[in-house]
């Protein structure tokens, strides 16, 4: 609206808005005719009047002297008092203005001023006078300067302890000021009158408001009209402001504030405001007249009656000028409707409302028929240190008090700011919604109650915040580490692969209780969070303005992170929740930006805890700060030092180090997903997922062990059964043509169609087969009839998605089945022979000479090469699936299998090892055939009697390159007791073909008609084993031990030339088959006997319930079975075959155990 903007210096309003001589001369500069101050600044300075004044400048408010009368709190409480005004006790109760024993109040003479002699009688100069008059007003007392305003320079003293030191903080926020001292009054409402007045005498008011809800005795939220009073006494209030304002000659709009008290209905002189209020909305909403327009007609010299919003108010007409008697109006006025104000603060309300400054990143509010509201700020805008907490105010209009509180909750529900620092909407939104605020409970003390009691905004869900500050704080990371890593290879430096991690472990204080979540990375936009074992997935997308949408359990929401320097500020939806991060005692922080003003303990001095250390400002407001703990305080800072928020002011040596904060850890887990609705997704669908979490697990967005092999394990049986489902292509095929609905012709979709219904009719035939060349010719038939390029362009651009998938089928299921293999086959294979080739930094360097345009290829590569192992689990897994469901396959899939076999590093030495002894069993016999071969070659071994061995014919089985060991087993158990004994001499002989075995005894355990079948095997380690010690005592020899109850066939194969005597790195084991868990149970102890030095010298007996529990229990055998031999027979070596009704798994298996080695699976 301005024609012309000045700018003014910066810092605070003394340099600039509360400066007179400032303004006054760019008035004269510029050459304006008038100047209107708003509120606040110099608004309530009577030499901004004066000096406009002396130099032809109309002043836009109340004449200086009535400023000086009634602008000042002193000397407004001794008009009042003079007017006959109830006031509350004070230290100016008494003093009024006498004139030769005359009443003022009683003449039509103008008080222009009040005398100094007068005014100071009613002044408090030090700290011990206030203390001389708080003890006749009698505490609580309220320490107030006379030009404070807006909660600054005002504190109340509870007792003389702390009046010193608040008088002190009053006298620093408003310095130079004259300060009084007040009686407090407990449960007040805090009520104004709005003036309006005229230059020709007269004065009128506009209703009135109530702004009892306060802290720090600042407003917070305002009303109108008031309501907690009765008509006839509200209107001896308003009587009482008018005859103030005419009996001072006041001009302009002004407010005059009371405290009422509801108990016995009285009401006391507060102040008088002589400028217009911040809340002035609120007044022109009920009584429908423009007062800053009223503002500037009254200073243009026209008269209340004149003015057309006045007229209507009074019910005249607005085109007549005929004077009105306002004290005796025919027409009372009445307020339509009601309105609710809210001040919007830079303020955390967690925190006592203590105010920050910071930038603004966001600022969206709607305005609408019944809602209005203004800001001072607007998005990457910011509030400075210098500046008000206030920059915004809302006000909702209903037809009644609780339609006007709907709609601004509504309201503030929608507001969205978003910055540095928090604001008090939503403590606003709970204060609306509280029962005593319905029911007009209130008192200027409510909200300092409150506040004390740590009445807080509604929060979100603790657990959501924990996910959602996860989330924020991973996200972040993980892109700052591959961005600085990209960097870092732009630059020609090439990083640690371990600096890309997607893996992050986050900890969160909330409540004083600490959450410990591993959060990572699955994908782009996938996450998955771990809790104590408990386990949360969801989906995340980054928008442009920070925020991130996050998706879990079945809910989306919109979220913000702030992060400062002790803390997490997170804002969900419309809700806040703040994590602290961990906190130490002893470094002393600055809370907010400000500057320190004094310490109020010596340095080197000892606090106490919740003890006063020093005062900071922040924002025109002075803030105390506390000790956390109790210790011995070092400064850093000095006096008068500007403070950037968490700036560290002092340094704390604990009296007591244990006093550090001491958490309490959740230990819960995430609570199930009880009411999500379980999605039913179609195949082509569940293929797609499968996919995609394949494809992200060899792009390195693997989750941790141990869910990554069981999610991968689940993931692998998934895709391959729905890749061999034959309703897949038909799905898929029903997709692209529901894509593509209206832009195919209709007898190409006709003729599509007619296939797929024959296929579906037939689906479950063996030799039905997906019509992928049928349907490629009807699309090749449609297309020869186009005789135009243009019109074959445009059909074949639109049956692209159909010629694909026919592609992709033309082979039939089975054959996309393969070629779903090898693309996963490669995908790994392509990344992993980047590595092969030197060591780390030489491949990388290869990379960027190839990506020298694009580092995030080279970034990808790395990242996924890292994870390595977890990708060498997926590729095994998927080929363990091939071989067992698809033993086919595995011939047609050679040749990227023979690639899998050329990886010649020791990371993917597991992989190319499962895809050589693949490439081997695709070219073995089958399983029964050598089963078969095996059983005859026992059998030929034995004499016409079966009592003898021919060792000639076992020894093809030792020296065999084929495969056995799956099949060997099976004779463990055979009918024929001397194959039983020779299938355990070729498997222990096979078994340690690399060592120097030298001694085999066959023995039987148990009584006479249940004997089980022993074997005993004594060896040397090789001369290059790790474990062999040289000089080690022999242990003795097994066949000390022998009993000779049975055949004896061990030495068929021995070497005399090994000399158990000569070899001193001897071990020793037993091997043994069993029908069932019982049976070895029982022989358990029989076994052990069996060796050479076992039991120990002083040894009783053995208690192995242990053991056998842990290897009964079905939950726990399968992953516990070999931890439990482990931990009770490593060192005594019993070798194991179970067979029969308890099976460990479902085909045989056994464990064979050496002493003084470990227990190895076979």
């Amino acid at each position: 609206m301005a024609d012309q903007y000045v700018p003014v210096p910066g810092g605070s309003n003394n340099n600039n808005y509360a400066n007179v001589d400032l303004i006054v001369d760019i008035a004269r500069r510029v050459n304006v005719q008038a100047v209107w101050a708003g509120w606040g600044h110099a608004s309530e300075n009577p030499k901004l009047p004066e000096s406009l004044r002396k130099h032809g400048i109309q002043f836009l408010g109340p004449p200086e002297h009535a400023m000086w009368s009634l602008g000042d709190k002193i000397a407004s409480s001794i008009v009042a008092e003079t007017a006959g005004v109830p006031t509350l006790p004070w230290s100016g109760s008494g003093i009024t203005l006498r004139n030769g024993g005359g009443d003022p109040a009683d003449s039509k003479e103008i008080i222009t001023t009040v005398p100094d002699e007068i005014y100071k009688k009613a002044c408090v100069d030090t700290a011990e006078d206030g203390l001389r008059v708080s003890l006749v007003i009698g505490y609580p007392v309220m320490i107030k300067a006379s030009g404070g305003g807006g909660g600054k320079g005002i504190r109340k003293s509870e007792g003389p302890e702390d009046f010193p030191a608040l008088f002190r903080q009053v006298q620093a926020e408003i310095p130079g000021s004259p300060i009084f001292i007040m009686k407090y009054a407990h449960s007040a409402r805090h009520l104004e009158v709005q003036l309006l007045a005229d230059t020709y005498g007269n004065a009128i008011s506009l209703f009135g408001r109530d702004c009892s809800i306060q802290r720090r005795h600042q407003k917070i939220i305002e009303e109108a009209p008031v309501t907690i009073v009765s008509r006839e006494m509200f209107r001896e209030m308003e009587q009482a402001a008018v005859r103030l304002a005419k009996m001072v000659g006041y001009v302009s709009a002004g407010t005059v504030e009371y405290l009422y008290m509801p108990e016995d209905d009285r009401f006391y002189f507060l102040e008088l405001n002589p400028r217009l209020q911040v809340e002035h909305p609120c007044t022109e909403m009920v009584a429908d007249v423009n007062l800053p327009a009223a503002q500037l007609q009254i200073a243009m010299g026209i008269p209340l009656h004149r003015i057309k919003d006045i007229r209507a108010l009074y019910q005249h007409e607005s085109w007549t000028n005929n004077p009105i008697d306002f004290d005796n109006s025919f027409a009372i006025p009445n307020p339509k409707g009601h309105v609710i104000a809210c001040r919007i603060t830079s303020e955390n309300p967690d925190e006592g409302f203590k105010p920050s400054s910071g930038t603004v990143q966001e600022l969206n509010f709607r305005s609408t028929k019944n809602v209005w509201g203004y800001f001072s700020v607007a998005a990457s805008g910011g509030l400075h240190e210098f500046a008000d907490s206030q920059f915004g105010h809302c006000f909702a209009w209903g037809e009644d008090r609780e339609d006007a509180r709907e709609n601004m909750v509504v309201a503030l529900k929608d507001l969205c700011i978003r910055g540095d620092f928090r604001t008090t909407v939503e403590y606003l939104v709970t204060l609306l919604e509280t029962e005593t605020f319905q029911n007009n409970d209130v008192d200027t003390g409510w909200l300092d109650r409150l506040i004390s009691e740590k009445v807080q905004a509604e929060k979100p869900d603790a657990l959501l915040g924990v996910i959602c500050a996860g989330l924020h704080i991973a996200d972040t990371t993980i892109t700052n580490a591959f961005q600085t890593f990209q960097n870092s290879l732009e630059r020609g430096q090439v990083l640690p692969a371990s600096t890309l991690n997607n893996s992050i472990d986050v900890e969160l204080i909330y409540d004083g209780v600490k959450y410990a979540v591993q959060v990572t990375k699955m994908g782009i936009t996938n996450y998955l969070l771990v809790l104590n074992n408990s386990t949360k997935e969801a989906e995340v997308h980054r928008l442009k303005d920070g925020c991130l949408l996050i998706s879990v359990e079945g809910a989306s929401h919109s979220t913000y992170m702030k992060e400062e320097v002790d803390r997490y500020r997170i804002i969900i939806g419309n809700k806040t929740c703040v994590f602290e991060k961990e906190d130490d005692p002893t470094l002393m922080r600055a809370p907010s930006a400000g500057k320190l003003l004094n310490y109020v303990i010596e340095d080197g001095g000892r606090v106490i805890r919740n003890q006063p250390y020093a005062e900071i400002e922040v924002m025109k407001m002075v803030m105390t700060l506390s000790a956390s703990e109790s210790g011995t305080i070092t400064y850093i800072k000095r006096a008068g030092a500007v403070l950037d928020c968490g700036a560290v002011i002092a340094k704390l040596e604990l009296d007591d180090p244990n006093r550090a904060k001491n958490l309490e850890v959740f230990r819960d887990p995430f609570p199930p997903n009880v009411d999500v609705p379980q999605q039913v997704d179609k195949l082509n669908h569940v293929v797609q997922k499968c996919r995609a979490a394949v494809d992200q697990a060899l792009a390195g967005y693997a989750s941790p062990e141990p869910y990554f092999a069981r999610a991968t394990q689940d993931t692998i049986e998934t895709l391959m059964r729905s890749l061999r489902d034959p309703h897949l292509p038909l799905l898929e095929l029903h997709e692209v043509i529901s894509s593509v609905f209206g832009r195919l012709p209709q007898a190409v979709e006709r003729a599509i169609r007619g296939q797929l219904q024959h296929y579906a009719s037939n689906i479950t035939s063996v030799l039905c087969q997906f019509p992928s060349q049928p349907i490629a010719n009807i699309i090749d038939s449609y297309a020869a009839t186009l005789q135009k390029r243009s019109d074959r362009d445009v059909f074949f651009l639109n049956t692209q998605a159909i010629v694909q998938l026919v592609q992709r089928y033309r082979n039939g299921v089975r054959g996309h089945l393969k070629s779903v293999i090898q693309e996963v086959l490669k995908k790994y294979l392509d990344v992993e022979m980047m590595f092969q080739h030197g060591h780390y930094d030489k491949c990388v360097s290869k990379l960027m000479e190839k990506h020298k345009n694009d580092m995030s290829e080279v970034v990808a590569a790395i990242f996924s090469h890292g994870q390595v192992q977890k990708k060498n689990v997926l590729i095994i897994t998927l080929i363990d699936h091939l071989v067992s469901h698809e033993p086919g396959l595995a011939d047609e899939l050679s040749p990227i299998l023979n690639e899998l076999t050329t990886l010649g590093k020791s990371e993917n030495a597991k992989v190319a090892l499962k895809a050589r002894q693949v490439l081997i069993s695709a070219h073995q016999p089958s399983y029964e055939l050598r089963r078969n071969q095996v059983e005859s070659i026992f059998l030929s071994a034995i004499d016409m009697y079966g009592r003898n061995f021919h060792p000639e014919y076992l020894q093809k089985l030792i020296d065999s390159e084929t495969s056995i060991f799956d099949v060997l087993h099976d004779f463990f158990f055979h009918m024929n007791t001397i194959v039983r004994m020779a299938s355990y001499e070729v498997y222990i002989r096979r078994a340690y073909i690399a060592y120097g075995l030298y001694c085999l005894q066959h023995r039987t355990i148990g009584h006479r008609g249940a004997e089980n079948r022993v074997l005993q095997f004594q060896f040397n380690l090789p001369s290059s084993h790790p474990n062999r010690i040289m000089g080690e005592p022999n242990h003795g020899s097994i066949a000390q031990k022998a009993d000779h109850n049975g055949p004896l066939i061990g030495a068929l194969l021995d070497d005399p030339a090994l000399d158990p005597n000569t070899h001193c790195c001897s071990r020793f084991g037993v091997m043994a088959a069993f029908n069932d868990f019982e049976e070895y149970k029982n022989s358990f102890d029989k076994l052990l006997a069996l060796y050479p030095a076992f039991p120990p010298e002083g040894h009783i007996g053995h208690d192995h319930s242990g053991l056998f529990q842990t290897i009964e229990d079905p939950q726990s055998r399968r992953g516990s079975l070999a931890a439990g031999m482990r931990n009770c027979i490593a060192t005594e070596g019993t070798c194991l075959i179970f067979q029969g009704q308890n099976h460990i798994r479902s085909q045989n298996m056994f464990f064979k155990a050496v002493s003084h080695a470990k227990i190895t699976p076979d």
